[in-house]
């Protein structure tokens, strides 16, 4: 399992991949204290573990954690074993399909955005209409939400095949995750989390209009993601080289390269292509600048 894992985070476009695996293995490890419970002290240190990723309602106890911002969207209620599993498998499907796309850092922008507009909208919710009570909140969803609506506002024709449905555009998908929420809002059934899952599918929703308009809301996570992987990473050693002046024949290789990088706007118009005609509407060529951009 531990070379499962390496290998996950070892391969290019899995970013889908490893987002499923830090959620399981924190279910698994929040699991594992929550079984062990029984034993002397062990109850309390679940408790305030569990507690290090559990957002809470009230405004004044979040301050004490605000890290939970982060860290809920990461974990999921070990008594509900269903709420992982079917959050995970969205994740699979609509992740997959969105970094065939648009690449591993843009889904992994795309489920932090979304994760923190959820967790915001869970913040105001309960700490402006103080009525609803109190609660606290775990789990992906809100996160999710967004990359289901943003993958549907990217490609809002392309067919997934669902048992018993059949065919069926992932538009209509998302709608219904959208339309689901609302309704159990208007009845209070988990009013918490499905506010999460409201402003999580807004997110979704703004960040690819937003993608599509050549404003990337989500740099500064790839930014700073990139920061901390570079804190990891072993420096080589510098080395001074002079070379003479650069002969015709690599001025033209680096020109050649220069010339396949794909601009911005030709990416932003393919994606525009996608959105009024689908993926099918491509040509070969579009197809292949659309694939190497999202490995940049």
């Amino acid at each position: 399992m531990v070379e499962d894992f390496k290998q996950a985070f070892q391969r290019q476009n899995h970013a889908h991949v490893q987002l499923i695996v830090i959620n399981v293995v924190i279910y698994v490890a929040l699991l594992a204290l929550f079984l062990l419970s029984f034993l002397p002290k062990v109850d309390t240190l679940f408790e305030v573990i569990y507690n290090q990723f559990s957002i809470p309602a009230k405004m004044g106890e979040f301050l004490t954690r605000p890290w939970t911002l982060i860290t809920y969207m990461f974990s999921h209620s070990v008594l509900d074993i269903f709420h992982i599993l079917f959050n995970m498998l969205v994740l699979y499907w609509f992740g997959r399909l969105f970094v065939e796309y648009l690449g591993s850092d843009k889904l992994i922008a795309l489920y932090i955005l979304g994760g923190l507009s959820g967790g915001i909208a869970f913040l105001l919710i309960y700490n402006l209409i103080p009525v609803v009570g109190n609660a606290e909140m775990v789990g992906a969803s809100g996160a999710i939400y967004a990359i289901v609506v943003g993958t549907a506002v990217l490609l809002p024709n392309y067919t997934f095949y669902l048992l018993l449905f059949g065919p069926v555009r992932i538009k209509y998908i998302a709608i219904f995750y959208v339309i689901l929420s609302l309704l159990y809002v208007r009845q209070g059934i988990n009013l918490g989390g499905n506010i999460a899952h409201l402003g999580g599918a807004l997110m979704g929703y703004i960040y690819m209009k937003q993608l599509q308009a050549g404003i990337n809301w989500g740099s500064w996570i790839t930014v700073t993601l990139d920061w901390f992987k570079d804190l990891f990473k072993s420096k080589p050693k510098v080395r001074v080289t002079y070379r003479s002046e650069e002969s015709p024949k690599r001025a033209t290789a680096s020109s050649r390269k220069k010339a396949a990088v794909t601009s911005q706007d030709e990416i932003d118009a393919i994606l525009d292509k996608i959105s009024e005609g689908g993926y099918e509407s491509l040509t070969k060529e579009e197809k292949e600048k659309l694939f190497n951009a999202s490995k940049r």
